[in-house]
């Protein structure tokens, strides 16, 4: 089953109410409406981006964040909506937004043991990631817990402040500032031309 941008966001005003912080929630409605934005401006160019998916894709990363905890929300967002019946390009998207290059070692906030977590270590070294997935890794990375946009720089002092540093933080930011650098490629331009408003928020 699909989902739309209406859809999602209700699902999100939804837990609202419930919900212990919705925080959370507005972290997700700004990383989707960030990602929405580049979204656009890449289609602009040419290239083939699904901006309806892309801002439901980002409206949904942190669903599993709905009981209030933040350990598991990966596969607890994955089995919510999986058990909502919605398609997997949805339910997907809760796993793949923490780990970039196809790897659980590149994540922010600590270094998860592959032993641990076999089945999800085995699907994001062999998922094949979309350029939408790819637009809320690094928009992710942009929205603190909030509706503000920030420069990658400020977001990941802001999560090594919170949950410290550790031995696979350098390489998380290597492949964060890589993974900006390829946006940035397909535009032509430094994507944060698109937010006027990041310099007000350094």
């Amino acid at each position: 089953m699909k989902l739309t941008i209406k859809q999602a966001s209700q699902i999100l005003e939804n837990f609202r109410e419930t919900t212990q912080s919705d925080k959370w929630i507005d972290h997700c409605i700004c990383v989707g409406d960030t990602a929405g934005k580049i979204a656009k401006a890449l289609t602009e160019k040419g290239y083939n981006v699904d901006i309806e998916k892309t801002i439901t894709l980002g409206y949904l990363h942190d669903i599993g964040k709905y009981t209030g905890e933040s350990h598991g929300h990966e596969i607890r967002g994955y089995n919510y909506l999986k058990d909502k019946g919605y398609d997997e390009e949805y339910c997907n998207i809760c796993i793949t937004h923490s780990y970039l290059n196809n790897d659980i070692i590149c994540t922010a906030g600590g270094v998860p043991n592959p032993e641990d977590k076999p089945s999800t270590a085995k699907f994001i070294k062999t998922h094949k990631y979309t350029i939408e997935e790819k637009l809320i890794n690094l928009c992710d990375l942009m929205c603190p817990q909030g509706r503000k946009v920030f420069t990658i720089d400020k977001r990941l002092i802001d999560i090594m402040i919170r949950r410290g540093a550790y031995s696979n933080t350098q390489y998380h930011i290597k492949e964060t500032y890589k993974l900006k650098e390829y946006f940035d490629s397909l535009l032509g331009y430094n994507l944060y031309d698109l937010f006027p408003e990041i310099k007000d928020n350094l």
